[in-house]
């Protein structure tokens, strides 16, 4: 399995970004898939996740609202579209793969539950 983050960068205060996330080996497509966060400083934190199917999201409180989560199978991809970005946003964001199945909020937001991490893409809100 290797998961591949893209789309940071450096963007103004109330701009956008989409992260996108590739499992260049396929697997994902059968499993949980989310995006953490780290700031500086900071331990790293839970986003946002999604079910395999995408018919399951869950997301963070700081986030609910201005972050959308998704998936294309079809791409082995998952996708976390920013809206309304807040310098608070500043992080490295990961993209993570569980392996196994479970329908337990806490196993869509712990970051132990996750087995496969990608290299992480530094997004930057300036304010």
């Amino acid at each position: 399995v290797q998961l591949q983050a893209s789309g940071g960068g450096v963007v103004q205060a109330g701009d956008s970004l989409r992260l996108s996330c590739e499992d260049s080996g396929g697997t994902s497509k059968q499993y949980t898939m989310g995006w953490f966060r780290q700031a500086p400083g900071k331990e790293r934190e839970f986003v946002a996740a999604v079910s395999w199917s995408g018919s399951t999201t869950h997301y963070a409180d700081s986030v609910k609202g201005r972050f959308t989560i998704s998936r294309d199978n079809t791409k082995n991809s998952v996708f976390l579209q920013m809206n309304s970005l807040k310098a608070e946003d500043t992080a490295v964001y990961y993209c993570a793969m569980r392996d196994y199945y479970s329908g337990s909020y806490t196993h869509y937001v712990s970051e132990s539950a996750y087995k496969y991490w990608g290299q992480g893409t530094q997004v930057t809100v300036s304010s």
